[in-house]
């Protein structure tokens, strides 16, 4: 039960209140936090007339990606944890199951929520439960550029399983509005009157003779053409809108509307983005930062980050577009994080070399494909955990005709406060696995100039990691990068460690935190590895340790020991630094560290 109690039985006016107090306490959390805001605070009012009209323990609430479900926790006995939002051993920043029954399922990445609805839908209709359960979807319209919603929209829409589906447009615009028509419009199709007129009118439209009827459905079909759902009823939904996502009196009418339907309803509602915070709603260009904010003073909406090192990302941005300028051949394409990856400025000076493809990391890696072939060299910059979404096209259309597409994968390693959905943690397992990729890593700001330099030249698949935030190794100079060749920071004896990405700079810290005076190499390529090199090591260094930000299976340490196993190299141990076979929560980046054991002084003891 919420602290505000049965929703179902406030007024609107009280309703109303609680949006009030709800948005007061995002603010308040989010500004000392960090985490979603905007997106949040224009689904605020929604969230509440949701739960005004359907129970979230019965019935799925399914929330796309699930960044803007703060409003849902607050409403579902979290309160006062919420103060944990996105703090190790705190709140999730999206729904999870293990935090409450009203989290139907976790979510972070987009476009997920018509299929669950789907799937959930089907379970309801086998159990005989659907006079009392529906599920109940939450989808922004930036989630509706990708492939897998018009997916489960063809099932949906050829099945009818009853399903509620929410769409928050709130910047995009699918729909722009047509003025007071417009106005009218919604108006008019969010009334029962119009749904049952709607219905009436089809039943006798088809008990009519084909002659009678022509002139009918041309009508119909004309009004379906000045009207923002033609695409939903084409696909076989009921559509009802667009309406004001900020009116909770609308909200609660056209819900329990859609309940009644009994069919697969999509509603298309009309939000502002940062609703209730003056400053995050007349962001004007500037919407995209308060999408995701570091914590920052409320007043004035100033960050109240401290001054960092340059972060890896922007490197990559400025070396891009220095890359772009000498070479006009180099193209590039993300998936909607243009300023996540580093796009911005280079998809500024050009615009005709450089997209955002919005969210469809499948189509981002196959376009560029198409590039490659042509002559171009492309550079597809996308987060490790979003390139998961393109691992088949990474395959078939990439690596299968062996092109040359760079990809630039950013947030590799451990990310943070997004968790378990968002760590980078398996790229490098699942890239080992497919011939022809050749797969590296920079282990500092210098070194990673060279490697996208490489990368540029480079005439098959390629891929480089870095992490998000800086390196943690330091230096003014690095070498160029040659293929399968490692990089040997410092001579040692008897004690080997192996630095891969920002590996390398853990291995150099822990290094001054032992006794031993372990050589320390930076691995840079895990495949191909640098035979020559390691079974030069491997005759006067008998202990190997890995650093490496990724996934023990099958990654770098993985690598190695298949090398020693082909090579029949037997007497050396080998230990690997890297994460363990877990998913990893969320939470302040050192923090999540020291949990897994990896701080440099935890793995300076065992390396003792």
């Amino acid at each position: 039960m919420s602290r505000f109690g049965d929703l179902s039985k406030k007024s609107i006016k009280e309703l109303e209140e609680i949006s009030s107090i709800i948005r007061e306490r995002i603010l308040e959390v989010v500004s000392k936090n960090g985490g979603h805001l905007s997106s949040t605070l224009g689904a605020t009012d929604i969230i509440v007339a949701m739960h005004a009209v359907f129970n979230s323990e019965e019935n799925p609430f399914i929330f796309d990606v699930s960044h803007q479900a703060y409003a849902h926790k607050l409403l579902t006995d979290r309160w006062e944890e919420f103060d944990t939002l996105r703090q190790f051993n705190g709140l999730s920043g999206y729904t999870k199951p293990k935090e409450s029954k009203s989290d139907y399922y976790m979510a972070g990445h987009s476009s997920t929520s018509i299929s669950l609805a789907v799937g959930s839908a089907k379970a309801i209709r086998l159990k005989g439960e659907e006079n009392y359960r529906v599920p109940v979807v939450l989808i922004g319209d930036g989630s509706m550029s990708a492939g897998m919603v018009y997916e489960a929209l063809n099932e949906l829409g050829d099945k009818k399983y009853p399903a509620i589906i929410i769409l928050n447009d709130n910047e995009m615009s699918i729909a722009s509005p047509i003025g007071a028509l417009s106005r009218i419009l919604s108006q008019t199709m969010a009334s029962p009157f119009y749904q049952k007129f709607k219905s009436k009118t089809k039943d006798i439209l088809e008990a009519l003779p084909k002659s009678a009827t022509y002139m009918a459905k041309r009508f119909e079909e004309s009004f379906q053409l000045i009207t923002p759902g033609i695409l939903f009823e084409e696909l076989g939904l009921e559509y009802i809108g667009p309406i004001d996502g900020h009116n909770i009196s609308s909200l609660v009418d056209t819900l329990k509307l859609a309940k009644s339907i009994k069919r697969p309803v999509i509603i298309h509602v009309q939000t502002t983005k940062g609703k209730g915070y003056e400053i995050a709603e007349g962001a004007g260009s500037n919407k995209e930062h308060w999408h995701g904010v570091s914590a920052f003073d409320i007043k004035s909406g100033e960050s109240l980050k401290k001054s960092s090192p340059k972060p890896s990302t922007a490197i990559f941005s400025e070396t891009l577009l220095k890359l772009a300028t000498e070479d006009e051949k180099v193209v590039g394409v993300t998936a909607a994080m243009p300023s996540g990856t580093g796009l911005t400025a280079v998809m500024k000076k050009f615009p005709d070399r450089f997209w955002d493809v919005a969210i469809a990391e499948q189509h981002a890696v196959t376009s560029m494909g198409a590039l490659a072939k042509e002559g171009f060299k492309p550079f597809c910059a996308i987060y490790s955990t979003f390139l998961q979404r393109g691992y088949d096209q990474l395959i078939h259309d990439i690596c299968l005709m062996n092109l040359g597409v760079a990809f630039a994968i950013d947030r590799a390693g451990i990310v943070g406060e997004d968790g378990e959905t968002h760590q980078g943690a398996f790229d490098i397992s699942y890239l080992r696995a497919i011939p022809n990729m050749t797969i590296f890593a920079p282990s500092s700001n210098a070194s990673m100039v060279e490697a996208m330099r490489f990368a540029k030249d480079f005439p098959t698949p390629c891929a480089f990691r870095y992490p998000r935030g800086a390196f943690s190794f330091e230096e003014d100079t690095a070498p160029p990068f040659k293929l399968g060749k490692s990089y040997t920071i410092k001579e040692g004896k008897d004690i080997l460690f192996i630095g891969y990405g920002n590996g390398v700079g853990r291995a150099i810290k822990t290094s001054e935190l032992i006794e031993e005076n372990p050589t320390i190499l930076d691995l840079r390529f895990v495949k191909p590895l640098d035979e020559e090199r390691l079974k030069e090591l491997s005759s006067t260094h008998k202990k190997w340790f890995i650093f490496s930000d990724s996934a023990k299976m099958g990654g770098v340490a993985s690598a190695i020991l298949e090398f020693l196993n082909q090579n029949g190299i037997r007497d050396i141990e080998v230990t690997s630094f890297e994460y363990d076979d877990n998913f990893i929560t969320h939470g302040n980046t050192k923090l999540v560290e020291e949990s897994l054991g990896l701080l440099p002084e935890q793995l300076a003891k065992r390396v003792k």
